[in-house]
């Protein structure tokens, strides 16, 4: 009998992705979503489709996203003026008003899109089961408004979601003592929700390839760093941008029980496939000691 060309190729790229099956079946994986993946609808959809493939196969994930860009265009739209310090939006009692209500469409949005692929999400914010406590965060010393820094995490609303099998879809606001609404870094956020759920995995969907040697020289991509060399890195002063607070919660998470973390280009379609069931990867992995492998061969 004679096959169709390339069909054996496609039974040896699901034998590829058996081990990480078997390795990460029933583990938490959280997945910050943010960037370009969130604005082109196509590469919306294929991170969602990434996602409730993660769900089918075995794995138990969680969405956590932000909304910057999409936040921006609507406090534009209402004829305000965004301002940043030290690259954090400064958020007043407006900012805040319009954030949570985007965000929230933005969130539901998400949900819809899983349902459609026959998974059931449901979305959430920091506030549902007063899950994400937090501070009024400050940017090298000045106040910024209503942002928010992470005090404590009660995961027990997503342990209920998983139990019941639903998806968790998470929109990073939450309060304060006096139960004031704050907008959270989705990057923050998603790092004191891996922490607070020992998730197995943490990753980042960015609008970079992964942490370069060399930003300049794109040869330099690091494919994989102990936690003892991301932290190097930072103490170094050679980032720039969004790469250090990013690298430095990949620090905080691992040391804080998480077992990996991801820098993926989100512009890539299909990137957390990739990354999680191929032997090659296509970001920066992130993990403990050098005495760990990236990848499992049974």
């Amino acid at each position: 009998m004679e096959l169709e060309p390339g069909i054996m190729h496609k039974a040896a790229v699901l034998i590829e992705a058996l081990p990480y099956i078997q390795r990460f079946n029933r583990k938490i994986v959280v997945v910050k979503y943010g960037g370009s993946a969130m604005v082109d609808e196509n590469l919306k959809k294929q991170v969602i489709q990434d996602v409730v493939l993660l769900k089918l196969v075995g794995f138990k994930p969680i969405i956590v996203h932000g909304g910057g860009k999409e936040i921006s265009r609507w406090v534009g739209k209402v004829g305000m003026e965004p301002h940043f310090v030290g690259g954090l939006r400064v958020t007043d009692e407006p900012t805040m008003e319009i954030a949570e209500m985007v965000l929230n469409k933005v969130n539901k949005s998400l949900v819809q899109l899983v349902n459609e692929l026959g998974v059931k999400a449901v979305g959430i914010s920091g506030k549902d089961g007063m899950m994400l406590r937090c501070r009024k965060k400050y940017s090298g010393g000045e106040d910024i408004g209503y942002v928010g820094e992470v005090t404590e995490v009660d995961p027990q609303i997503i342990y209920d979601l998983l139990e019941k099998d639903f998806l968790p879809i998470i929109c990073p606001t939450g309060f304060d003592e006096e139960f004031k609404t704050y907008n959270i870094n989705a990057d923050d956020a998603a790092c004191a929700v891996a922490t607070a759920m020992k998730a197995e995995k943490l990753a980042f969907l960015t609008d970079v390839e992964g942490v370069y040697r060399d930003f300049n020289d794109k040869e330099s991509l690091l494919s994989e760093m102990t936690v003892d060399e991301a932290q190097a890195f930072v103490d170094s002063g050679t980032l720039g941008g969004g790469m250090l607070p990013k690298l430095q919660n990949c620090i905080d998470a691992i040391q804080s029980g998480v077992s990996r973390v991801h820098i993926l280009d989100g512009r890539i379609p299909h990137c957390l496939l990739l990354e999680i069931f191929t032997d090659k990867g296509i970001g920066t992995a992130i993990f403990n000691s050098a005495e760990e492998e990236r990848y499992y061969h049974g």
